[in-house]
């Protein structure tokens, strides 16, 4: 059961996105709430898998939101939720861990898979704001964007050959599932994985991870 907090300002889209999403048994929504403050106060409460979040929201938006969600609870996915696909929007929201960018208005079908793909560790960007978002992923990794993330040397030396393939396959794009696969392992174990190597490496999420294999990891893999 995959538990979701609906936050949206507007009362009736919550409404109406409860009604969807409760029609797939494997969905539970346990909060709707009308803030990015609401969000962090029910989180306290609920532990959800998910957050479908949406970007202007008074009291604090979801952008903020986003990035407090992912420093203080990097296991909850936020999903963005939106009718705003300008640049500055997809940059923040991914820049601070959302896993997820999609228009509102989406179908019951899009939203339904992005929450299982999502849940099972991958990402998800709706095709409108996609070309703008792999640009951002190219500039971050070319350091157009982002300054370089910096681990330190005996962090990496820390890291044994299935971290690394782990490290490498996130890199890659692929879900935990998909990696779990690939590696011949199953997806709770990738998830411990991943916990541990974001620890060592003293990284917030697996974005910051696949940004710092791109920029440095790889080569100091291949030293």
């Amino acid at each position: 059961m995959i538990k979701i907090i609906i936050a949206d300002d507007q009362k009736l889209l919550r409404e109406s996105l409860k009604i969807i999403l409760s029609s797939n048994s494997n969905f539970r929504i346990i909060d709707l709430v009308s803030n990015g403050l609401e969000v962090l106060e029910s989180i306290e409460k609920e532990k959800p898998n998910i957050v479908l979040m949406d970007i202007r929201m008074p009291e604090m938006d979801g952008v903020n939101c986003t990035r407090v969600i992912k420093e203080k609870y990097p296991d909850i996915n936020v999903i963005v939720l939106t009718t705003f696909d300008d640049d500055e929007y997809i940059y923040n929201s991914l820049r601070y861990g959302a896993s997820g960018y999609l228009l509102k208005g989406s179908s019951l079908e899009e939203l339904s898979s992005a929450i299982q793909t999502v849940y099972e560790g991958g990402s998800i960007i709706h095709p409108k704001a996609a070309t703008k978002a792999f640009k951002l992923f190219s500039d971050m990794a070319n350091q157009k964007v982002n300054k370089e993330i910096e681990v330190q040397s005996d962090c990496v030396m820390d890291l044994s050959k299935t971290e690394w393939k782990v490290i490498e396959k996130v890199a890659d794009g692929l879900s935990n599932k998909e990696i779990a696969l690939s590696l011949h392992f199953s997806e709770g174990t990738i998830r411990n994985y991943l916990s541990v190597i974001l620890d060592k490496l003293q990284l917030r999420d697996r974005t910051q991870l696949a940004i710092w294999y791109l920029q440095s990891g790889k080569k100091q893999r291949e030293v």
